[in-house]
């Protein structure tokens, strides 16, 4: 099967399921702020649309599309102005991709796509009421609440080879994480096989704690390990603060047992072995 995919906010992981879709003979339309970023969109066969536009007639030309636009205290930009082109396209799949911060803190227990909304920060309490948004418009819609990102160029080896990167601990501190080209497998799956209204939880089956994760490229890499900052000590920005208020364990049973995924980094060591890798080719 293939389509149009109309890419909203066409960033990262939007990216890498381009990747996975163009051989297949997708045509991929992407929308960007950015001059700059639509001539590089162009040149890796992605046709870019500059943001705000009109998008009715790209609407009107695509089988499926795919939101990466965070919310705002307003609520979903691409809802506040197209609502009602985006809630009339004839669809037949569409991907929302939200995030893990909707279960808000469980203090390292697990949680999965049934566990009640609690978010403890804005960002996921507006990631919350966006997905609502969504919701409400009718459509074939599946909601992908996706874990901390990471992929080439948003590794920790840059930090630890020019000597910043820290290990920050905090007692019982755990995320979960996934690799840029399992999100892309999973889209590219639900595509394959949609099931309107569904939600998965995207990530990887090692939650770990930071440190761990830091210290581990550092063994890659055969460097000394960054030294470790207690978390009351270090030095922080609010946004990344804000990452160590919550703590959980997030299942990912849903997207192995409906979408048949069997996760190409199935933890932050293959994933970051992988990275090495590809870097020294």
């Amino acid at each position: 099967m293939t389509g149009t995919l109309l890419s909203l906010g066409h960033g990262y992981s939007a990216s890498a399921l381009a990747r996975r879709l163009h051989p297949q003979g997708w045509r991929i339309i992407g929308t960007t702020r950015s001059p700059e970023k639509a001539d590089r969109l162009r040149a890796e066969g992605v046709e870019p649309l500059l943001w705000p536009c009109d998008l009715a007639p790209a609407l009107a030309e695509s089988t499926h599309l795919l939101s990466s636009i965070a919310p705002d205290e307003t609520g979903d930009p691409a809802l506040a102005s197209h609502r009602a082109d985006i809630a009339a396209a004839p669809l037949r799949w569409v991907g929302y991709l939200s995030t893990t911060g909707v279960y808000g803190d469980h203090q390292g227990g697990w949680v999965d796509e049934s566990t009640p909304l609690t978010p403890s920060t804005q960002r996921g309490l507006q990631r919350v009421r966006a997905e609502a948004e969504w919701q409400s418009l009718g459509l074939p819609l599946h909601i992908f609440r996706i874990a901390g990102i990471y992929g080439p160029g948003r590794g920790p080896f840059e930090k630890v080879r020019d000597g910043t990167a820290r290990r920050i601990l905090k007692p019982g501190q755990v995320f979960s994480r996934i690799h840029v080209d399992d999100i892309a497998q999973v889209l590219d799956a639900s595509i394959t096989r949609p099931c309107p209204a569904a939600i998965y939880n995207l990530c990887d089956d090692d939650p770990a704690p930071p440190e761990d994760v830091i210290g581990h490229a550092a063994t890659l890499l055969g460097l000394p390990l960054p030294p470790a900052v207690p978390y009351e000590k270090a030095e922080m920005t609010p946004m990344a603060r804000s990452f160590y208020a919550e703590s959980k364990r997030v299942r990912n049973d849903r997207i192995k047992t409906e979408l048949g995924v069997q996760l190409i980094h199935p933890d932050y060591r293959a994933g970051l072995n992988a990275l090495l890798k590809d870097e020294t080719r």
